[in-house]
């Protein structure tokens, strides 16, 4: 491959795919370090995901119980899903995920926050999005749930609740933690400072 860089001296020298699946991919970039060096390093490629943070007129927070084989339980999480589906915005693509996990239909969605899963080993990034105005979908038009989804728990939670819920150490998903303790503290400045849900990605 011809030699890339990120515009900070860290040029590509070579890139090998070891692993493609449905979700990510596995490569090892040779890179010229500062120093002149030129090293391996292995990472994930992503395709990148979506997470909603949904409030209702009480104000709590709509999270769901999902079984994640990797750990062997049961976690909290966000309603989400991977950005997957060809020229859907990000923001329709929340609002999907959200009728499909949540049973749930949000009139007004804001965007919350961005976040690096894991910056060390992936490239994965998860815009997680505010909605609010919420109603319910019907359920003769509820998307049928299946493998892990099939016993997906949705439990709402007051929002207070949560933030101690994430200290406690009880939800260590990276995207509920950050959806979480950036709605509270979103919502202790009055909804100042949210960004429009079509902001450009970082």
């Amino acid at each position: 491959m011809n030699g890339r860089t990120d515009g900070q001296g860290y040029e590509v020298r070579d890139r090998r795919e070891r692993f493609r699946g449905k979700v990510f991919s596995v490569v090892t970039d040779q890179v010229a370090m500062p120093g002149g060096r030129v090293v391996p390093r292995d990472y994930v490629r992503h395709t990148g995901a979506v997470g909603v943070l949904a409030l209702d007129d009480r104000g709590r927070a709509v999270l769901i119980r999902q079984y994640r084989h990797p750990l062997r339980r049961v976690i909290w999480e966000l309603p989400a899903g991977l950005t997957d589906v060809p020229g859907e915005a990000l923001p329709a693509g929340a609002l999907r995920e959200l009728a499909e996990e949540a049973d749930l239909v949000a009139d007004r969605i804001d965007l919350l926050v961005d976040v690096h899963t894991s910056p060390g080993y992936s490239d994965e990034l998860i815009r997680i999005f505010l909605a609010r105005d919420l109603t319910e979908v019907p359920p003769e038009r509820r998307h049928q749930r299946r493998d892990e989804e099939a016993d997906l728990e949705v439990v709402r939670v007051e929002l207070d609740e949560a933030v101690s819920m994430v200290l406690a150490g009880e939800i260590t998903n990276v995207a509920c933690v950050a959806g979480v303790l950036a709605a509270a503290r979103s919502r202790d400045r009055g909804w100042a400072g949210l960004r429009p849900a079509d902001s450009p990605l970082p």
